[in-house]
């Protein structure tokens, strides 16, 4: 890892007209300026679909492999010919700084099946045909998934007709043939996604930006992942879960965390060599440069509660065959860039496989004003196989942290760091110098804390529900300015 910098921003935030952030025209003039600002890493958030039923959040998807349809860009639909000008005109008055998800799912759906009738006329069937078959490992499944899902009114898959639950062969073969044509939209929609997505990628790589991606450690009960192959997790006859994930109770919380996500079958991934997640890293290989590991202690052990508990409080730990499995990775990749996300209370086997298999963890400088001079988050305890946040998309900003959540005696050891005489107005520029200037070979700053935004800007808000996942930027004309002074930070701190 060189000594780089960059920014953290999801594809959703991105400023555009029709509501949400997408893989079009304003997704490169980003890629413009964070290459005159001599940025070189771009890290989005998970870019699986998204599921209204939990908040949109990236994190919960009914696919670890499918992309997420509603960041195809209307504009690039036209220049390819699928959309007209005229589709384009009527666009509906969206928020301008707070995705409505709802009101841009009924818009953009409605144009994509516009898109979709001109495609089967003119496209580039060919294309089409070769995506088709080279994603055919999740892509047929993910289609016919989705597909069913909306013929059952969005229930799950666990109160489908039984044949189809358990994907008897002659069921499945016979509902391809029935629902083909719905089948080919949610295929034709996945070929877009990632032709736009690869191209923005390819665009990125050419003028030296390398993307970090995320990928959730688990699944949601509800996914195609779990439908298509159920003995991959822990799952009783009916295919309910037997056991959830979670985290135990902690200082922040008295019951844990209960996440809900079926835990994984380790004796029987590993029976199999670890095959689908081998497949599940190969394909974000194939999106992103680096590849973030949500939640990585749960691949040494992970915190299992019984299915039905309201609290995480019952659960045990389990352990994982974590040497194995990322020995078996190692083994099958020539190139394994994981970023582990070690944030919370580590224990000493996680930081062992870490240090094994030279995986770097991540610093959050949120974190570091508190616990006395050992606080691994302080830059002076950084060894340089690290990144280094000021904070991150389930952090408060730096400003809405200083203004609201920070004790007496972290905002005394803050200013000892910046000095007393800087004011409010550049504590987010402080921040930044910290984590520019450290040890630590990436520096990543939320693009809320380059434009010293307040709480009200923050992306998600743990264990809530309703206002997350919402943060989009106006316009890129108001960005222009931060990042000249970001270049400044950057070059004197020697991450170009």
């Amino acid at each position: 890892m060189e000594r780089k910098s960059g920014i953290l921003i999801h594809i959703t935030s991105l400023p555009t007209r029709f509501g949400i952030g997408d893989l079009g025209p304003k997704a490169y003039e980003f890629v413009d300026i964070l290459k005159g600002s001599k940025q070189s890493l771009w890290q989005v958030l998970p870019l699986n679909p998204t599921d209204p039923a939990y908040d949109n959040s990236p994190y919960h998807s009914i696919s670890t492999f499918a992309g997420n349809t509603l960041l195809i860009s209307p504009e690039v639909l036209r220049e390819q010919g699928l959309l007209s000008l005229n589709d384009l005109e009527n666009v509906p008055q969206f928020n301008n700084t707070h995705v409505e998800y709802e009101k841009i799912i009924t818009y953009k759906y409605e144009l994509y099946q516009k898109a979709f009738e001109n495609f089967k006329k003119i496209g580039n069937e060919s294309a089409f045909e070769n995506f088709i078959s080279e994603n055919a490992s999740w892509l047929d499944n993910f289609a016919l998934f989705v597909t069913l899902k909306h013929k059952f009114g969005n229930s799950a898959f666990v109160n489908w007709p039984e044949e189809l639950k358990r994907r008897e062969p002659h069921s499945i073969e016979s509902a391809k043939r029935d629902l083909s044509a719905e089948i080919e939209f949610e295929q034709f929609l996945q070929f877009e996604f990632h032709s736009q997505w690869f191209s923005l990628k390819n665009y990125c790589n050419h003028n030296g930006i390398l993307l970090i991606g995320d990928i959730p450690i688990y699944v949601d009960a509800d996914s195609s992942d779990v439908w298509v192959e159920p003995y991959n997790f822990k799952l009783d006859v009916n295919m309910i879960p037997t056991g959830v994930a979670g985290v135990p109770p902690d200082y922040f919380s008295a019951t844990g965390q209960l996440w809900g996500n079926p835990v994984y079958n380790w004796e029987n991934i590993k029976n199999n060599d670890f095959s689908w997640w081998k497949r599940r890293i190969a394909n974000a290989l194939k999106l992103f440069d680096f590849v973030r590991i949500d939640h990585f202690r749960g691949l040494v052990a992970f915190w299992e509660v019984p299915y039905g508990e309201k609290t995480a409080i019952k659960g045990q730990w389990q352990a994982v065959p974590a040497y194995d499995f990322f020995g078996s990775l190692k083994r099958t990749f020539t190139n394994l860039p994981i970023i582990a996300e070690d944030l919370g209370i580590i224990t000493d086997d996680v930081r062992e496989v870490m240090d094994h298999f030279g995986f770097p963890g991540m610093k959050v400088l949120l974190f570091a004003f508190g616990g006395g001079k050992d606080n691994p988050y302080l830059p002076y305890n950084y060894e340089r196989n690290c990144v280094v946040y000021t904070g991150t998309h389930d952090n408060n900003t730096v400003r809405g942290w200083l203004e609201n959540e920070a004790t007496e005696s972290e905002k005394e050891l803050f200013e000892d760091y910046i000095g007393k005489s800087a004011g409010k107005a550049s504590v987010n520029w402080e921040m930044i110098r910290l984590a520019q200037s450290s040890v630590a070979a990436f520096a990543i700053v939320p693009i809320q804390d380059v434009l010293g935004l307040d709480a009200s800007a923050r992306m998600n808000t743990p264990s809530t529900i309703g206002n997350n996942w919402r943060f989009k930027l106006s316009s890129s004309g108001e960005i222009t300015p931060y990042f000249e002074k970001l270049r400044e930070f950057t070059e004197v701190y020697e991450r170009d």
